[in-house]
């Protein structure tokens, strides 16, 4: 930055040295863009001066404490670009800040005009002796032994008996080069503004997410009719009962298990089987029509337990190695406590009653919206306590359902509020919206968002969306909005998993898990739960959102008719490649079969290579051609690689036929040839 001027002076709005679009910010770099520890983001600027001396660039990074790192030199991107890049990464979390740095290189612009007059024989001397002196000023930034290569190469320079050739030679030797290159003479250094970066907790970005309802784990439903059984209400799961589930998750390899809303179900308008408008006597109704005279947001249905029970669950999800996820959903029934303590909290309509909740074509008759605009504070001091009330009970991951009907405002100033004493709480916004509300609650504080990856199936719309997830496009959104790609929802099954059996479940968990560091699903996805509600429809029939599901998990495992083993392998490849857990190292490679995509992903210690055929019906044969550089390859190189999903070893090189059918293995996910364990 440049100093403030004097009253009265003009004060320019760029540096001596311009340094201008300096990327990732977030909304001009009022808030932060986002990170993990080890991750590496890319700085770019535009940096350049007048005439034709040379300039160079570098990364600052401030952490938390305000100390300040290694500065990270940048390498200009193409030439006549005037455009600079260089990655950089955090070791910790906290709220940093990142700068760019512009200079004037005096040995780079010295050594282009060495080049021309010296062989030239144009004002050769003159050219050594200024080349001397700028050798003996970068001398001083060393220790005595390590300046020693520079003064000698200066005394050699002004050494009049030695050959031209050779003193060029001396100011050039890779051991000064090295030295210079690692602490450079700077000249005019100019300084961006300090922009805010904050590096969250790894799960912000990596983990693996299991949706369960618990009431459904366990339940008992009364007699199919004609068995000769006495029929009985049907009895529902516990948080004790689901409880026992989490072994299976975590033997999976799952990382999170995420649960529906626990709260207190209204009795008004309560929806019955199939969304229909009227519950018969034993319908549960929807987790999300929250509140009856049980208790509101802070409390536990009766039929799942208590919150000893709840604690016990969050317990063992913790021995499992599990975090528990909860839903946040700031919506009531009309029986919610809220409704007659708070009446200002909700719109009334011209007739004095209450507006029920809508997503047209959608009704949801038993859901009071909230209304944010009569009692801000008010409601934003509830929601604090809710949440703070959750977190004593070992919750600190939040997904909030449908974050984008509620205003921006309210989340920036909720998800600050939580951030300032407990920054490890992290927020998955369930944001199935239009694009400029979804990125707009990424950049807000949002530390995770589902995404449009659901309805994205063709390979064109494959390899174009997931890269503008991993920010390889002109929005860098990457770098503040973290997706993550459900597979399935209970509001969402896609045609392609209707119609695709059994490969179609097992491409969309491939490609979500090794492209995605974030992904997740819904129970009863590893059954190939697969019909809907009528045609057209993407709900489930027999939707668990409105009865219990319950589902025999061991009989469906032991007869093989289980997607449980694949994904076994995913998450356990997941693990043993830090590659699969980054966002912003995916690339894509030709292939000539508009059904068969693939994609690496790279980091300082491996890759994977995933080659995928996305054509559940049939076997697709395609000649593959590998960028090998972004496989930290050489053009001509040939190499062993692992299939980790048939165990086979091939050699590849740059072009290699694959032949991939669904009813056997949809998928390569290739290593270096090593198999892992």
């Amino acid at each position: 930055m440049q100093e403030k001027p004097a009253a009265g002076r003009f004060a320019p709005s760029v540096g001596r040295i311009p340094v201008v679009d300096v990327r990732p910010v977030a909304d001009g770099g009022r808030r932060p863009v986002r990170a993990v520890p080890g991750e590496v983001f890319e700085v770019s600027a535009t940096v350049f001066r007048e005439g034709h001396d040379a300039v160079a660039a570098n990364v600052v990074l401030t952490g938390p404490d305000g100390t300040e790192g290694e500065w990270t030199p940048m390498r200009l991107l193409a030439p006549g670009t005037d455009r600079y890049a260089a990655g950089v990464r955090a070791d910790r979390e906290g709220d940093w800040t990142f700068r760019v740095e512009a200079w004037s290189d005096p040995v780079a612009t010295w050594r282009r005009t060495a080049d021309l007059k010296v062989p030239a024989g144009v004002d050769v001397e003159l050219v050594f002796q200024e080349g001397a002196l700028l050798l003996e000023r970068a001398a001083d930034a060393f220790t005595a032994r390590e300046r020693v290569p520079l003064t000698t190469a200066a005394h050699t320079l002004r050494d009049t008996r030695t050959a031209p050739e050779k003193r060029l030679a001396a100011a050039c030797d890779p051991v000064v080069t090295a030295l210079l290159n690692a602490r450079p003479l700077r000249e005019l250094v100019t300084r961006s503004h300090e922009f805010p970066l904050r590096v969250d907790r790894e799960r912000a970005l990596y983990g693996a997410w299991y949706e369960l309802f618990p009431r459904s784990e366990g339940a008992l439903l009364p007699a199919a009719p004609g068995t000769g059984t006495a029929a009985e209400p049907p009895r529902s799961g516990t948080l004790r009962t689901a409880a026992k589930r989490l072994e299976a998750v975590a033997d999976m390899g799952f990382d999170v298990v995420y649960l529906p809303p626990v709260h207190p179900i209204g009795t008004t308008h309560r929806k019955g089987a199939g969304n229909t408008l009227v519950a018969g006597p034993y319908d549960p109704g929807s987790p999300w029509a929250i509140g009856s005279a049980d208790g509101g947001h802070d409390a536990v249905h009766p039929d799942l337990g208590t919150l000893d029970d709840f604690d016990h669950f969050v317990g063992r999800a913790g021995e499992l190695g599990l975090e528990v996820a909860l839903d946040f959903a700031l919506q009531c029934s009309p029986d919610h406590p809220w409704v007659t303590e708070h009446p200002e909290w909700f719109h009334r309509r011209a007739d004095g009653s209450v507006a029920y909740a809508e997503n047209p074509p959608k009704k949801y008759q038993d859901i009071y919206p909230l209304d944010f605009d009569t009692d801000p504070d008010g409601l934003h001091e509830e929601c604090l306590r809710i949440l703070r009330h959750w977190m004593a009970h070992g919750v600190r991951i939040f997904r909030v359902d449908n974050p984008h009907t509620k205003p921006v405002g309210f989340w920036e100033r909720l998800i600050d509020a939580v951030h300032a004493t407990d920054p490890d709480v992290l927020f998955l916004a369930e944001a199935f919206t239009r694009p400029a509300m979804l990125h707009t609650l990424a950049r807000i504080g949002f530390h995770q968002s589902y995404t449009y990856f659901t309805w994205r199936n063709s390979k064109d719309e494959v390899e174009s969306y997931l890269s503008e997830l991993a920010g390889l496009g002109e929005e860098e959104q990457a770098a503040y909005l973290r997706p993550n790609l459900f597979v399935n929802t209970p509001d969402i099954l896609h045609a392609y998993l209707q119609y695709g059996g059994r490969p179609a479940f097992a491409a969309r968990a491939v490609l979500a898990a090794t492209a995605g560091p974030s992904w997740g699903m819904y129970a009863g996805y590893e059954l190939y739960e697969n019909v809907p509600a009528g045609p057209g429809s993407e709900e489930y029939l027999h939707s668990e959102k409105y009865q219990y599901r319950p589902r025999d998990w061991e009989a469906h495992e032991a007869a093989g008719d289980s997607l449980a083993p694949l994904v076994r392998t995913l998450n356990t490849l997941r693990r043993t490649h830090p590659a699969l857990r980054q966002l912003r190292n995916l690339r894509f490679h030709h292939t000539d079969d508009d059904a068969v995509v693939c994609f690496s992903k790279r980091d300082d210690t491996d890759w994977v290579l995933v080659v995928l055929n996305l054509d559940p019906h049939g076997v697709r044969e395609a000649t593959v051609s590998l960028d090998l550089p972004a496989l930290g390859l050489d053009r001509s190189d040939t190499f062993a690689v692992y299939d980790a999903l048939s165990g086979a070893t091939w050699q590849w090189g740059r072009d290699n036929y694959v032949r991939l059918d669904p009813q056997q293995h949809v998928a390569h996910i290739l290593t270096d040839g090593n198999p892992q364990p």
